[in-house]
């Protein structure tokens, strides 16, 4: 059964596709309870968004053993006219770091903390 992330009241910048694929493109062998752990969602929501990502060509799977593997086409537009023309790529590159830089902005954000 789905474990209920902790509810968020207010708005967020981002969306939960976004969010969905961001995870993905910092993990493409993630598995969805992973990615519903990152995204604060349920499984069942991101086995729905990854199902919207999929019907629409912005991601694809391939089955490996007991898990997937996802593959993001880059070059997919946004679909809000208003980002008409930008391309997925970056998007992620604005949202997707790697290990070393989410340990420095951690760092970062704990001595910000400390210090106030």
């Amino acid at each position: 059964m789905d474990e209920v992330p902790e509810p968020h009241s207010g708005w967020t910048f981002l969306t939960n596709h976004a969010r969905v694929l961001a995870a993905i493109a910092d993990d493409r062998n993630a598995r969805i309870r992973d990615i519903a752990a990152r995204c604060r969602l349920t499984e069942r929501a991101v086995q729905k968004i990854i199902a919207d990502l999929e019907q629409d060509g912005y991601l694809s799977h391939t089955r490996e053993g007991r898990g997937n593997t996802y593959r993001i086409d880059p070059s997919k537009v946004l679909r809000h006219p208003a980002e008409s023309g930008l391309a997925v790529a970056s998007l992620l590159s604005l949202l997707v770091r790697d290990e070393a830089d989410r340990a420095t902005y951690a760092d970062v954000d704990d001595r910000h903390h400390a210090s106030a």
